[in-house]
């Protein structure tokens, strides 16, 4: 069995996210974050984010805690499209946002930005 490539994946999650936000079903975590509410979307974001941190921060010392960022990166990324969902952003506009910075500096499209875009 192949590997699905890291767009499948992000778009089959992007799919089960958004028809768990239509369908609601008992006993789902993704409703249970939607219905949470901005605020608790915005808790675990910043939750997992600290993991990802203190496991990249354990890893320059324990070689095994890179499956560790593997585990918390990819909370991250869950969570964050669960909060793009609840705000009706879809992954493919972030993809888009994403692809026109391509190839700019980061420093260069930072001051780029109207004063008052968020960072």
């Amino acid at each position: 069995m192949s590997t699905p490539s890291p767009e499948s994946v992000l778009s089959r999650l992007a799919a089960v996210i958004e028809q768990r936000r239509q369908n609601r079903p008992a006993g789902s975590y993704t409703v249970e974050l939607l219905d949470g509410g901005p605020a608790m979307m915005s808790t675990r974001i910043i939750d997992e984010a600290y993991e990802l941190i203190t496991a990249g921060a354990e890893a320059e010392d324990d070689f095994p805690s890179r499956q560790a960022i593997i585990h918390e990166a990819a909370d991250v990324v869950y969570h964050l499209m669960v909060f793009l969902t609840s705000h009706n952003v879809a992954w493919p506009d972030v993809e888009r946002e994403l692809n026109q910075r391509f190839g700019t500096g980061g420093l260069v499209e930072k001051a780029q930005r109207q004063p008052d875009s968020a960072s």
